[in-house]
């Protein structure tokens, strides 16, 4: 048998080995105060025992290369970047998902007149559904007096958690409908939905912004710390991360539908049932299904089934909650933070009213308002007054998801921005609208016919190609046009007010013919691109855009890291930086007597932080 040779690591019981005959090896690392094969010296000279220098036992590790490891720690943090702007967009999806799901699933069920008088007699449930419609979509018109000051005090990642756990609030409370847990819960949510959306906004410009810190940290220290970057430099991550980010909202209206396929429809009556007395459809139809059937449910569901459906459009909100909080970093850095507060609430209160000066936005205005219109044309007038109308209710789902899948799979058009002018995308989404929406003021399909229903999907499709076009054109437009961190919060506040505003006009019209509904979004599209243009060429032109004052922050508490008179984050136009070093410089020249040096003042000793990454101090020098 062959005799296995023993490693031995101590250096005591290698001697021992060597008289038990036993084959000794050098131990695999030197130990520290030993001495060297050559005595007290290495073959460098230097002692080697317990007179070795200290550097030589706790020094750097020799292989240790410093710019291969900055690379690695940048590449970590692009990676996070990326990581937020995926969790950010997965949080909005499930988010929104399952506030329409439920939100359908539940209107569905109140309409039917055997469900209400069998599960909830007298109540008035649909007096119930009524003020909570006018919670939801009423409640955002003062959103523009609270959204921004709610940024600034929780910060944006902060903002965007609490707003996602006010809509697992709403899907809570669907366990016990009374009106004093669905009205109260509605208008919370009306709350919530622009501080929301803005947030989300506010964080994908940031994201991109600090990924193009990240890549580009060599110009970094080149420039230096208080240098801004060029203006547009972020721009192509913004759009890959838009495009992101709305491929993934987009696939909330899919993901609506599941409680629908899944458990509604098993309960519904067919087309020949629901749409027995609907005589007309498309551009002949008045109102929201004129004639439907009252009754749609064959059998009602269990309360059973209702409430395991409802615990997993819980689960799926909490869930989303949790991605928010575990998954989404930090926006800002925490001075950063500190700044952005500190300009004074009521110049927080003020600034959006005060960016109305500005012509980009006014120009940009009747955008912000199609917008609204025309996501919710196509989940109500489209889907109803023309789908619904034509096919019946169970084919509702899979016409949203036609929708869905066609905007989340042309989100990704909007990077053809890389390539080509930005107006490309918004006008181009918005020539589709037009011509879809000249296509539906002569089309009335037949009510209970089923033979044209491939166009109803293909036109479905279609909208969304154009609804994904206008999103991600327009959130990254306003991503270039106002990349300064002290801005964005105000710029996502007003476009997503705007698009609150244009909601509630849809809501308030609900009962007006087709015709009118069509006339209007035609109007507003067609104003809506003729004004942008103007703009584009206003800007060609170099007219300036008249930008309201973003105050100093007036810090009153002064930490260590707000020694110094000037703002630390401020940017180089003001000079922040220059004056910083100029103090130094006046403490490092010679001062002659006690007076002159009380003039110059004391330079800032550096805290441990700046310490630990190589500053000194005026005591160093």
């Amino acid at each position: 048998m062959k005799e296995v040779p023993t490693r031995c690591w101590c250096p005591e019981l290698q001697g021992l080995g060597l008289g038990l005959g036993m084959e000794a090896e050098p131990p695999l690392y030197p130990v520290a105060g030993a001495a060297g094969p050559q005595g007290d010296e290495d073959r460098l000279g230097v002692p080697d025992g317990p007179e070795a220098p200290l550097d030589e036992l706790v020094g750097a590790y020799p292989n240790y290369n410093e710019e291969e490891e900055e690379r690695r720690y940048y590449r970590r943090k692009r990676l996070g970047v990326v990581k937020n702007v995926l969790a950010a967009s997965a949080g909005g999806m499930l988010t929104y998902g399952v506030y329409l799901g439920l939100l359908q699933m539940q209107l569905i069920l109140h309409y039917d007149e055997t469900y209400r008088e069998v599960k909830y007699g007298n109540m008035g449930l649909p007096d119930i559904d009524s003020k909570m419609l006018m919670g939801i979509n009423v409640t955002p018109i003062a959103a523009l007096l609270y959204t921004p000051v709610l940024i600034r005090f929780f910060g944006t990642k902060w903002m965007m958690f609490l707003a996602v756990g006010i809509y697992a609030l709403f899907v809570s409370t669907n366990y016990w409908e009374r009106y004093y847990t669905l009205v109260p819960s509605a208008v919370a949510l009306g709350m919530a939905i622009v501080p929301l959306w803005a947030s989300m906004g506010n964080y994908i410009t940031r994201m991109s912004q600090k990924y193009y810190e990240y890549s580009h940290y060599k110009e970094q220290d080149e420039q230096g710390p208080q240098q801004r970057p060029p203006r547009g430099s972020h721009a192509p991550y913004l759009l890959v991360f838009q495009a992101i980010f709305y491929s993934f909202f987009h696939l909330s209206f899919a993901c609506a539908q599941l409680p629908m396929i899944y458990f509604l429809n098993y309960y519904l009556y067919d087309l020949n049932h629901t749409l027995f007395n609907v005589h007309s459809c498309g551009t002949k139809s008045h109102g929201i299904l004129t004639g439907f059937n009252k009754t749609v449910l064959r059998t009602l569901p269990r309360s059973r089934n209702l409430i395991v459906v409802e615990s997993v459009l819980m689960a799926v909100a909490f869930s989303a909650m949790l991605l928010v909080l575990g998954l989404c970093g930090a926006a800002y850095r925490p001075t950063e933070e500190i700044d952005l507060r500190s300009v004074g609430w009521g110049n927080i209160f003020q600034l959006p009213f005060k960016h109305v000066r500005d012509f980009r936005l006014r120009h940009l205005v009747p955008f912000f308002i199609y917008s609204g219109f025309e996501v919710l044309f196509a989940c109500t007038g489209f889907a109803l007054g023309y789908g619904v109308c034509s096919m019946g209710l169970e084919r509702l789902a899979y016409l949203l998801i036609a929708y869905s899948l066609g905007a989340s799979a042309a989100s990704f058009l909007g990077l053809l921005g890389l390539w080509l002018p930005r107006s490309v995308p918004l006008v181009a989404g918005a020539g589709l609208h037009l011509l879809l929406t000249l296509s539906l003021f002569v089309w009335a399909p037949m009510p209970r016919v089923l033979h044209h229903s491939w166009i109803l999907y293909a036109v479905a499709a279609l909208w969304g190609v154009g609804s994904a076009l206008n999103k991600t054109g327009l959130s990254t437009l306003l991503g270039i046009l106002y990349e300064d961190k002290e801005r964005q919060d105000f710029i996502f506040t007003i476009y997503h007010w705007w698009q609150a505003v244009a909601i509630f006009a849809v809501y308030l019209g609900s009962g007006l013919p087709m015709k009118a509904k069509l006339a209007v979004l035609l109007v507003t599209l067609v104003a809506a691109a003729a004004s942008y243009l103007w703009m584009e060429q206003k800007l060609q032109q170099g007219l300036v855009p008249r930008q309201p004052r973003i105050p100093k922050p007036q810090h009153k508490v002064r930490g260590y890291r707000y020694l110094e008179e000037d703002n630390s984050d401020e940017s180089d136009v003001d000079g922040g930086g220059e004056q910083g070093q100029g103090d130094c410089a006046e403490e490092e020249a010679p001062q002659a007597g006690a007076l002159g040096a009380e003039a110059a003042g004391p330079c800032r000793k550096p805290c441990p932080y700046e310490q630990a990454l190589g500053g000194d101090g005026p005591e160093e020098r």
